[in-house]
């Protein structure tokens, strides 16, 4: 196939001198990436620019200029930029699906910043030797959806790629109809995945894997060098062990905010626990450990309930793929084991404290009795289909409301009161059997300060995500030429556990329609 096309370019740009590319992933090799240049986008126009990311990382304020939107768009090349998209391969839907890579997506380097050094891809650049067919482009619907979402993640604090810019374009691309193209400039530490690993451990290219494993270890986890002691010295066992860890906290997170990827594929991983590649996700409404937010998942794979065992199943690809550097299938199937033992207690913690119910140093008993209120709560939460954020919101009120009656002299463990409980028991039908359950709640809660509870409720139950009506409104918007909603929407995620007086609707219970949007592998 002929990529000569792709190696067309503009006019490089001057990049201010705040601005220090460096190009570790370059020393790897060529069999890892191919070089190439962005596909030129017609007519590009500035859809969001993310002055907050921009500011956090220490970059110069002329990055959003009008030099600097030809770059973003793939129309001209930054000075110093070493474009290149990269090459893995990965399960999809439990098969294996062989060479994959980076089809839509060009790395341009990494940039010195106040957080380390940060890779920079333009996701919907054009065709790569990788695409499989495709156009590599992305449309503006799921550009505006990584954009808002990869912001509404790290405000939620979850681990993510972060999105620094979107460009919208008037040149139309084809999915299930004509729409419109976008490019999203998106930034991490680094965008490995665990499709790297099995892309060469298919190939038994043991030396190319090495040499992966030994950048990610250097570069990216250095912790592993120290984390090895634990593993009889051998630092590869002790990166699966980090890595492991890290997605055990992710999944963790994840469940405890009603966050549905939609498609947890092995390319669709982070090597550092990020969350990746926002496609078919979905905040859930009305609670259901079921609930596929993704209309091409026909079996349910991807189902909310079941992603921690889908990270499991994929840390074990992970682990295959690495095993000839562990070189002790034991060992390998002992840190694997970790997951299992650590994403419940991950998982707990954060529950715990949606519950208010602080304390890592409490007892084991007393966690496993806070674990079976969690349980039964959720168990009450699935029958009602009551809305997820909102119900949990409402409790953290309620919590809130009754510390604030307290007088001086209350002590400071004294009970919830039974009848303060309204702003969450309107929200469900059975209120006999919530009642039940909060009074036992109010038992368990009866042995903290109040204040102190409702206050960590609060930071760990958001007012505001990014349901999938909003992100719909935000994008019809814009396809009329209005991008005044993405930045609204930004400005209220970036700080979801805010109340943002004013913006009460963007919190309530989503609109009859929103129940009929359908997001698939191609949003």
């Amino acid at each position: 196939m002929d990529f000569s096309p792709l190696n067309t370019s503009g006019p490089e740009v001057d990049v201010p001198p705040a601005l220090v590319w460096t190009h570790r992933l370059k020393q790897l090799g060529p069999q890892f990436f191919t070089p190439l240049k962005p596909t030129p986008l017609a007519a590009p126009r500035w859809a969001a620019c993310n002055e907050g990311l921009r500011t956090e990382l220490g970059w110069p304020s002329d990055i959003f200029d009008s030099d600097h939107l030809q770059a973003l768009a793939g129309n001209a090349t930054l000075v110093g930029s070493e474009p290149l998209a990269t090459v893995y391969s990965g399960h999809q839907f439990g098969q294996w699906a062989g060479q994959l890579g980076d089809g839509r997506a060009i790395w341009l380097g990494e940039a010195a910043s106040r957080q380390g050094p940060q890779e920079i891809q333009l996701k919907g650049a054009g065709r790569t030797p990788y695409s499989r067919g495709g156009d590599g482009r992305a449309v503006l619907r799921s550009s505006i959806r990584e954009y808002l979402c990869s912001e509404a993640m790290h405000g939620l604090g979850i681990a993510t790629t972060r999105a620094l810019s979107l460009v919208a374009s008037t040149e139309r691309v084809l999915r299930e109809e004509l729409e419109t193209a976008a490019v999203v400039a998106r930034v991490a530490p680094s965008f490995l995945r665990f499709g790297h690993f099995e892309h060469f451990s298919a190939q038994g290219d043991t030396d190319s894997l090495r040499a992966l494993a030994d950048h990610a270890i250097a570069h990216h986890l250095p912790e592993c060098q120290a984390r090895a002691a634990v593993w009889q010295g051998n630092v590869y066992a002790a990166l699966l062990d980090e890595v492991q860890e890290r997605t055990a906290s992710l999944l963790a997170q994840w469940q405890a905010v009603g966050f549905c990827h939609g498609v947890m594929n092995t390319d669709n991983m982070s090597l550092l626990g990020l969350t990746i590649d926002y496609g078919p996700f979905q905040f859930m409404d009305g609670f259901d450990p079921g609930h596929i937010c993704n209309h091409s998942d026909h079996q349910g794979r991807y189902a909310y309930g079941k992603q921690p065992n889908v990270a499991y199943w994929n840390l074990f690809c992970l682990a295959q793929a690495i095993a000839p550097l562990i070189d002790d299938q034991d060992m390998t199937l002992q840190v694997l084991e970790g997951y299992k033992s650590l994403f419940p207690v991950f998982l707990g913690d954060a529950m715990r404290a949606k519950l208010g119910l602080v304390g890592a140093l409490a007892p084991e008993s007393e966690r496993e009795a806070d674990w079976t209120l969690v349980e039964d709560l959720m168990q009450f939460m699935a029958s009602e289909k009551v809305d997820f954020t909102r119900f949990w919101r409402q409790l953290s009120l309620a919590v809130v409301q009754q510390s604030q009656t307290l007088t001086s002299e209350s002590p400071a463990g004294l009970a919830l009161q039974p009848d303060g409980w309204s702003p969450v028991t309107d929200l469900v039908l059975d209120r006999p059997r919530l009642l039940a359950w909060l009074a036992r709640y109010t038992a368990r809660a009866g042995k903290q300060n109040l204040a102190a509870m409702g206050q960590q409720m609060m930071r760990s139950n958001p007012k505001f995500v990014l349901r999938n009506h909003l992100a719909e409104t935000a994008i019809r918007q814009a396809k009329a030429g209005d991008f005044t909603e993405i930045e609204t929407l930004h400005n209220l995620l970036k700080s979801p556990f805010d109340e943002h007086p004013g913006f009460e609707t963007y919190a309530d219970l989503p609109p009859d329609w929103a129940g009929q949007l359908e997001i698939s592998c191609s949003s």
